[in-house]
């Protein structure tokens, strides 16, 4: 009998049998019949310590037998307090302020809500619009579809459906870019602002590295500037985290390579190393004092039921602390060193006929074909060499957990070359 399962992202008519998972440990998860594969995406970018972790196991059950959930509607409790105490200490100076969610594309709605009634309560209501890039992906709730890129994004069908938003061109300065370079992106970016920052509240962005909307790496001098723009025209800056934090770019989070602090940051993903979902929204002084008055307005009408959960704030400590004592930042340096050394460099890859570029930042790397149908087949490919990859579009890519040895990082990056080599 077939599972009733409705699988994401799936084409029911032609998709094949999902593998069935029975268990992981480290990079690698174990399937039905004694298969292992090792994962190269980490469970869409999640599961930074991997599978099994003893540590993170431990602290879930510990947890449970003192109290799974309570509501944080007029209550509080130890692993809530700690947990938001730890993100104000490790995120930019002047992130002050934690309001919990479930999942990271709910910790965005939160994040454009807390920024339209920002701006109402300071007496500017037509500033109700958000500023999204282009390449930019969100989430998949109604409010983040709207600020995903509605050309080259996922969600056009529901564009009838959607609240109209505006949109800046993608920057296109790599990392290493100069000031010249970058001062071309941040002319696009302040065209836009000119002519709608009357009715703009938020800029919203993915900070270095635009993920789902194919990997697009850019430059922390378009931070800096976007932040500059930001003060001048009165609109909030919004980073959105979600992937990026928690070491993914090889900083603790994307906007330390820039030393620049946003109005509002949102984590999830990494927060727990995976292991349960979980968001936070992040906000300044200057955010959170507006809300601070008499009127019934001031209230911030947003409440998601497991906000705060214990279980998955007890998670998230325990993997921070991982990170910290274990030194997770020196890891991801040495897995870049690996993807530098394998992909970037490796230039009978850059050569290839079908391969339009390869990018790496962090742990993060890219191959980048020109035409996606010449991916087609490769995750078959992967398994047989005991491999989980899963590429999107144009783009065969991996985001392994930083627990991955150099020899299964070599196992990884040789079996999306040997795609293209063999």
């Amino acid at each position: 009998m077939a599972s009733p399962v409705w699988h994401p992202y799936a084409h029911l008519l032609t998709q094949a049998a999902a593998p069935k998972v029975v268990g992981g440990e480290g990079p690698r998860f174990f399937l039905e019949g004694g298969e292992t594969l090792l994962d190269a995406t980490c469970s869409w970018w999640c599961m930074i310590h991997g599978y099994s972790h003893p540590r993170l196991v431990a602290a879930i059950k510990e947890q449970a037998d003192t109290l799974c959930h309570v509501m944080l509607g007029g209550l509080t409790h130890e692993p809530a307090d700690r947990l938001a105490r730890e993100l104000v200490r490790i995120t930019p100076p002047g992130l002050e302020h934690v309001f919990f969610s479930d999942s990271g594309s709910v910790g965005m709605e939160v994040a454009m809500k807390m920024a339209v009634q920002y701006h109402n309560l300071r007496g500017k209501p037509a500033k109700h619009r958000m500023l999204s890039l282009m390449k930019a992906y969100h989430g998949d709730t109604s409010g983040c579809m709207a600020v995903c890129d509605p050309e080259e994004g996922m969600h056009s069908l529901f564009s009838g459906y959607l609240p109209r938003h505006h949109f800046a061109p993608a920057p296109r300065a790599p990392y290493d870019a100069g000031p010249d370079e970058v001062a071309r992106d941040l002319a696009a970016l302040r065209s836009v602002l000119e002519r709608h920052h009357g009715e703009i509240a938020a800029l919203l962005m993915e900070p270095l590295l635009q993920a789902a909307g194919g990997l697009n790496m850019t430059s922390p001098l378009y931070l800096s500037g976007a932040r500059q723009l930001c003060d001048e025209f009165d609109v909030l800056l919004v980073f959105d985290e979600v992937a990026t934090g928690f070491g993914r770019t090889g900083k603790l989070f994307a906007a330390d390579h820039a030393g620049v602090t946003p109005d509002i940051m949102v984590l999830s993903k990494g927060l727990t190393g995976g292991y349960l979902g979980h968001a936070a929204t992040l906000a300044t002084d200057r955010v959170h004092d507006a809300f601070v008055g008499e009127s019934p307005l001031h209230a911030f009408m947003h409440g998601p039921t497991f906000m705060g959960n214990p279980l998955a704030c007890r998670v998230a400590l325990e993997s921070l602390a991982v990170f910290e004592e274990e030194r997770y930042l020196d890891k991801i340096a040495k897995l870049n060193g690996v993807l530098r050394e394998e992909l970037l460099e490796d230039e009978a890859l850059r050569r290839h006929p079908d391969v339009d570029d390869v990018r790496v930042l962090g742990a993060t790397a890219v191959i980048e074909v020109k035409e996606a149908s010449r991916l087609q087949g490769v995750a078959a490919f992967a398994r047989r060499q005991g491999v989980w990859l899963r590429p999107f579009g144009r783009w065969l890519y991996t985001m392994p957990a930083y627990v991955t040895s150099e020899a299964d990082m070599r196992q990884i990056t040789g079996t999306m070359k040997g795609w293209f080599l063999k």
